[in-house]
């Protein structure tokens, strides 16, 4: 017994290092399928594409921008074409792609918006076109920066754009019926907030860090996942994902307690161990029956590397929960 015990837990080890060791290295994905292939969308120098057949074997295609847009350099001056934090959606035949450009620890940013007909690059069709800048946040002008959106639809099929980190929340703002711009006259909430503990530093949030806005509907609930702490530090990153729900798409989203998103509240959904730290910035999908849910985490085993994760939610009491990394 106590053989057969240990050539399980071997099993087991070696099956989790082989799904380290396949899965991409990513920031920020997200999904979204055509045909019969998963296209993953993530940051990257020019947005980062992938694809896969079965959400395990993934294989890197061209990036979207072989040079950076050109409006990014009035935005961030000698912008590098290192764009981030992607969403994708597709909607009357026209695939849109929103991403985000901006200057490290500041709300130098804006998110602009590309479209195609095709995510197939064998397509003859296949062909990425720049609609310019959606929204721009601009330091000592706005106190929310324009990073990290996500399009979501609202009951009456109104697109309105989650979007941003630190500073004073995550905002959401409505946006015209062609998805190319805001809609006027112009209606913002804040979505998610966490209080300070001492005035706002230019690049430093403190404890009050929050980011990356999904908002994933099912049943009759918007749920918003979102992710607490900080990014981008290797091993030493504190990510996790916690999520609230409302039955509209602008909230007010509450926890499983009952505390507002936007008064500090968030349950917890997953966070780093030993072995995978900074596990968030995560998007969600329904794909062939089954809810997934997509993120990075940094594997401590490969020098900190951003390992892509996906793992299936299941729901309990109307609230989604996933396994915990291993």
């Amino acid at each position: 017994m106590r053989m057969k015990k240990l050539l399980t837990l071997l099993a087991v080890g070696l099956a989790t290092l082989s799904w380290a060791q396949e899965m991409p290295i990513v920031h920020d994905p997200v999904v979204i399928k055509q045909d019969n292939t998963y296209h993953l969308f993530c940051t990257g120098r020019g947005i980062s594409h992938f694809v896969s057949t079965d959400l395990k074997s993934w294989e890197k295609l061209d990036p979207v921008f072989k040079e950076k847009p050109i409006w990014t350099d009035e935005v961030v001056p000698d912008f590098k074409n290192y764009i981030w934090a992607p969403d994708v959606l597709q909607q009357n035949g026209t695939y849109y792609l929103f991403y985000s450009i901006s200057a490290f620890g500041k709300n130098t940013s804006a998110i602009g918006l590309v479209t195609n007909t095709t995510l197939n690059p064998s397509d003859e069709n296949y062909k990425w076109e720049d609609q310019g800048i959606i929204v721009q946040s601009v330091p000592d002008r706005d106190m929310w920066n324009a990073i990290d959106p996500n399009i979501i639809f609202d009951e009456n099929g109104t697109p309105w754009m989650a979007f941003g980190s630190f500073w004073n929340g995550l905002k959401m703002v409505k946006l015209s019926t062609d998805l190319k711009s805001i809609a006027h006259p112009e209606e913002w909430q804040t979505i998610a907030k966490r209080e300070r503990s001492f005035n706002l530093v230019d690049s430093d949030p403190g404890d009050a860090a929050l980011e990356a806005p999904f908002i994933f509907k099912k049943g009759d609930y918007f749920y918003l996942f979102l992710s607490w702490d900080y990014c981008c530090r290797g091993e030493n990153s504190t990510y996790k994902v916690v999520v609230g729900r409302s039955k509209s798409a602008t909230g007010p989203f509450v926890d499983a307690q009952g505390k507002a998103l936007n008064q500090g509240g968030g349950t917890l959904v997953i966070e780093g161990n030993k072995n995978w730290s900074g596990v968030g910035h995560n998007s969600a999908y329904s794909f062939d029956g089954k809810d997934y849910y997509f993120s990075h985490a940094y594997d401590a085993k490969n020098n900190g590397a951003p390992k892509l994760v996906v793992k299936e939610i299941t729901w309990f009491d109307g609230w989604p929960t996933v396994e915990p990394m291993d």
